[in-house]
């Protein structure tokens, strides 16, 4: 069982950065894929990006080159940098892991989920 736990949301105005961090129990952390998604209200949550155990990465081409994805196994923790933000952007951030080999963009394919930390970008 692994447990994640999201922090660094909040308020920011368009083109201000934020760091989310999720921190995960357990004691293989490094071999999972890692993967955050978002929602925004009234719409269906959307892959944002994805490391895996190797140190890859995936981003969704709205994110790409804005946001970068890492992990540092030795603090069991992921974290998603976010800069030049955009009203878009604003929803609720989810972390993800996966016990299983290969990134995914699906949601379904992770096995465990934070409860979510809310990002608001103002225009």
């Amino acid at each position: 069982q692994v447990q994640l736990v999201e922090s660094g949301g909040g308020l920011v105005q368009a083109g201000g950065s934020l760091r989310l961090s999720c921190a995960a129990s357990g004691r293989t952390f490094s071999s999972y894929v890692m993967g955050w998604f978002r929602q925004a209200p009234g719409k269906e949550g959307e892959f944002v990006a994805a490391i895996s155990s190797s140190g890859r990465t995936t981003y969704y081409e709205s994110v790409k080159g804005r946001f970068t994805i890492s992990r540092d196994n030795a603090k069991n923790t992921v974290y998603l940098q976010m800069n030049s933000l955009k009203p878009e952007d604003t929803a609720v951030y989810y972390c993800a892991a996966k016990n299983t080999y290969g990134a995914s963009l699906y949601s379904k394919d992770y096995d465990y989920w934070g409860q979510g930390t809310q990002v608001t970008v103002s225009s």
